[in-house]
């Protein structure tokens, strides 16, 4: 099974160069990486270590769907079987990798895996969605999380525990495992999202023929820096970003995006009550 992968770099501080080295490291069961850097000026990184590896300067900030659409469209004219996009503050056992990849060769009809994800001090991400309402958006942007506690579990599929595999409509863009004859039928990102929903609307295309998975089988390490909850400039990027995904899928009525919860909340009650009563704690 050949497997490839991309990182998206942007501005890359020093202290942050041993980070990607580290997520390098985890890669080195990949057939060739993909670093796309869409810095104004090229970053300088240690690569003679990792001779698969192929640094693409693009000179502009063209997006991270961008950036990555140019490492996956060379794995698909290479025939490679799966391809990787990966963040640069992820880390993880190459082997675990390995296993998700055998996990995809066994499930042929799983186009996209997401493991479980965790912050460096062991804290689960929340990273499994529903397809997201305008309403859900602002709710959890500007309300305090007190008020919005049962419409966010319900949102993030918390009640699942987030412990036996989900075919969920929605998965972070932070670690995306893609089968390419997926890609091949789907198409890849959407290169008129710049920043932030291109991995919905990709996962969303996606699910419409292929199981999208969430696998708890292997674990990763995500930093998570949620850089738009920390800058005025990115949370308007994501705003407007937001407002072009709904403009191609529709605001308030989006008969998709109900029927793709409908069946995954079905699935993850179901899913639960099968577990509960493997327990013993189900009627």
């Amino acid at each position: 099974m050949t497997l490839y992968a991309s990182i998206v770099l942007y501005r890359t501080p020093q202290d942050e160069v041993m980070q990607i080295v580290q997520t390098l490291h985890s890669l080195s069961a990949v057939q060739r990486i993909f670093l796309i850097d869409n810095s104004p000026a090229p970053a300088t990184l240690p690569l003679q270590d990792y001779p698969r590896c192929r640094y693409v300067f693009c000179g502009r900030n063209a997006g991270y769907g961008a950036a990555h659409n140019i490492g996956l469209r060379q794995a698909v004219a290479d025939g490679a079987d799966l391809h990787l996009v990966v963040n640069s503050d992820i880390r993880f056992q190459a082997d675990d990798l390995m296993q998700m990849a055998a996990y995809m060769q066994d499930h042929p009809d799983t186009g996209l895996l997401m493991p479980r994800v965790v912050y460096p001090d062991g804290r689960l991400q929340y990273l499994c969605k529903l397809l997201p309402t305008p309403l859900d958006l602002l709710k959890r942007r500007f309300l305090p999380a007190r008020w919005t506690r049962r419409s966010t579990e319900r949102y993030e599929l918390r009640r699942s525990g987030y412990d036996q595999p989900m075919n969920v409509p929605y998965l972070s863009g932070c670690f995306m495992l893609l089968r390419t004859e997926a890609l091949r039928q789907t198409g890849l990102f959407d290169e008129r999202f710049f920043l932030y929903p291109e991995d919905i609307d990709l996962t969303r295309r996606l699910h419409r023929h292929w199981r999208t998975l969430y696998w708890p089988g292997c674990t990763i390490v995500h930093d998570h820096r949620r850089g738009s909850y920390r800058s005025l400039r990115l949370l308007w990027v994501h705003a407007t970003n937001m407002c072009r995904y709904f403009n191609k899928y529709g605001w308030l009525r989006d008969k998709e995006r109900d029927e793709m919860n409908r069946r995954c909340e079905e699935e993850v009650l179901r899913t639960g009550r099968t577990v509960r009563r493997h327990a013993g704690g189900g009627r």
